[in-house]
């Protein structure tokens, strides 16, 4: 696909380098000369200097015979404006802009991004779908990772894999049996940096991350199959009171029986924080300061959320945090070098806003009928969920480990409503929703499986 990204900041470069190794025809926009020499320089893409906004720059990138349009500066209205420009004079079909204020968001303001207004046909809000993130991992604290699928009954978890873990060299296709009660699947292992799809045959080893697809509701006995029980998470600390910080506290405030202390260092945001938030105490000060996080009661916190601005802070304020008694940490790191440094530093979590951005455009861009997508370990695999088409290759095939291409693995079906795990048992029927886990190099084969054939026309 061609594509234009318009401000060649963090978010932008990251959606760039990701798009980029996909061999896309990529073109950045910036008025920042710097940006666009930076880009140039680290990515395969062409830069071009000026106001993405301004018509002659669009059409001087290509914006006549361009596939997608993504808009993300640091301006919600200039976003908006691009979009509507792209959309008027160069009727380019998929319209993506990151709009960060929440007021635009509203439910009876939504018609202002439709066809009829704006013409944007997808709207990200990183604030919201990272403090989403953020609270996701609230409820599954023994993962490293967790996101939802199939209308949230079914969950990915990343979990690391311990010593003292049943499961450990036992072959994959075998642990259904040794736990037959249990609905889930190891569908993908990170082993040592290396990411794949596993076959029936692979044992997980010490230090591992298992990718296992399980039902929601089970996913307290999962992590204690791991051996990794879920402590109870009564007092969180957030530490940034921005627009994610004040999103995860508000998240925070709605269930019962929690605790929670937001520091922020600007008084400006401490005070608005102070007025939004009902039953969390707010505290002014620097989150890297010693006795501010004491406090703030950091020492005994159960979690201790690092959302600022900056990656190199969030990371050190969760190691401090740690250091000084609480028992989990998270850090909101963008930079992907930054992000193995911090699990090398042993951080319970690590989240990537970036990846949250870049798996919904990728989702836009997949051929076929997938209506769900999470990029991992920078790209190295995704999860996806489509639906299986009359034309399908996939229809009447069976979802052992060894029954479908090497690099895939399915993780489950659901279908009327129900939701079944996969297994040699299971045969795919038209209409399913089937959740599978794929290596990188495996993305156009699972785009095949979720596209109508030409043979059904």
């Amino acid at each position: 696909m061609r594509v234009i990204i318009c401000g060649a900041g963090r978010v932008g470069q990251g959606i760039a380098r990701r798009l980029a190794r996909e061999n896309h025809d990529i073109v950045m926009i910036d008025q920042d000369t710097k940006l666009i020499d930076i880009v140039q320089t680290e990515l395969d893409v062409r830069g071009i200097e000026g106001h993405a906004g301004h018509p002659e720059v669009l059409a001087s990138a290509g914006g006549a015979d361009c596939d997608m349009i993504i808009a993300v500066t640091y301006s919600d209205e200039v976003n908006m404006v691009i979009c509507q420009v792209a959309d008027t004079l160069f009727n380019i079909p998929n319209k993506i802009a990151r709009i960060r204020a929440q007021q635009y968001l509203q439910v009876g303001y939504r018609q202002l991004f439709s066809r009829e207004g704006l013409g944007i046909d997808l709207v990200i809000s990183p604030e919201i779908e990272v403090g989403d993130a953020i609270l996701q991992r609230f409820s599954t604290p023994g993962a490293l990772m967790s996101v939802n699928f199939g209308r949230g009954d079914v969950q990915l978890v990343a979990i690391e894999v311990l010593a003292d873990s049943p499961v450990l060299d036992t072959a994959l296709d075998q642990i259904q049996g040794l736990f037959p009660s249990l609905s889930a699947r190891v569908v993908g292992i990170n082993r040592a940096g290396h990411v794949f799809a596993p076959r029936g045959n692979d044992h997980l080893k010490i230090g591992d991350t298992a990718y296992v697809a399980v039902l929601k509701s089970h996913s307290h006995r999962l992590n204690s199959i791991f051996n990794r029980p879920e402590p109870e998470m009564r007092r969180v600390v957030v530490v940034g009171g921005g627009n994610v910080g004040l999103y995860v506290a508000k998240g925070l405030e709605k269930q019962s029986g929690i605790r929670v202390r937001v520091i922020e260092a600007d008084v400006g945001r401490a005070e608005r924080a102070a007025a939004e938030l009902s039953r969390t105490i707010v505290i002014h000060g620097d989150g890297l300061t010693r006795y501010i996080l004491e406090e703030s009661d950091a020492p005994t916190a159960d979690l201790v959320i690092a959302t600022t601005h900056d990656d190199k802070t969030n990371i050190l304020i969760s190691k401090l945090a740690k250091q000084m008694g609480a028992k989990r940490a998270l850090a909101l790191v963008n930079a992907p070098e930054l992000a193995s440094l911090a699990r090398e530093m042993k951080l319970d979590a690590v989240l990537d806003p970036r990846a949250l951005t870049v798996s919904r455009i990728l989702m836009k861009m997949r051929r076929g009928r997938i209506l769900a997508l999470q990029s991992l370990e920078d790209g190295a695999a995704e999860i996806a969920e489509g639906v299986t088409l009359d034309t399908s290759p996939l229809i009447g095939k069976t979802l052992g480990y060894d029954d479908l291409p090497k690099g895939v693995t399915a993780a489950a079906v659901l279908r009327d409503g129900e939701v079944v795990f996969a297994s040699s048992d299971v045969t795919v029927k038209a209409n399913d929703h089937v959740l599978l886990f794929y290596e990188g190099a495996m993305t156009s084969k699972v785009e095949q499986f979720f596209r109508v054939s030409a043979d059904f026309f």
